[in-house]
């Protein structure tokens, strides 16, 4: 798995490429939550248009997250994810915590703006 961080504004933005199983979600949630803090972030975007494979691991680093930036007041979503990412967070009724969106913009306007 191969993170990328970015931050606009008070919105973190994390691309991942690779897998995100029970091996590689450790690093994810570290990476995140450092990042987090040290960039003083208050919204999250994961870009998940690389993501090649996801398991229940993954599901919960970032339910995890999502947890967190709630506590921070923030919002948390869901950008480019590839097919096989959006039938598993269907599947396991995420997107019905975190939105998705086609495209970082869309997600930007929905963090910052607070577009429902």
């Amino acid at each position: 798995m191969d993170l990328k961080i970015t931050k606009r504004n008070r919105t973190l933005i994390i691309k991942i490429d690779g897998e995100i199983d029970h091996h590689t979600c450790e690093i994810l949630r570290g990476e995140a939550d450092s990042a987090l803090e040290k960039m003083g972030g208050k919204n999250l975007i994961f870009r998940m248009g690389g993501v090649s494979f996801m398991d229940s691991s993954g599901i919960g680093a970032v339910i995890g997250r999502y947890k967190n930036i709630q506590r921070l007041g923030g919002r948390i979503a869901v950008a480019e994810a590839n097919e096989r990412v959006e039938q598993i967070f269907r599947l396991s009724a995420v997107q019905s915590l975190i939105p998705s969106f086609p495209n970082v913009d869309l997600a930007l306007e929905y963090v910052e703006g607070g577009k429902e």
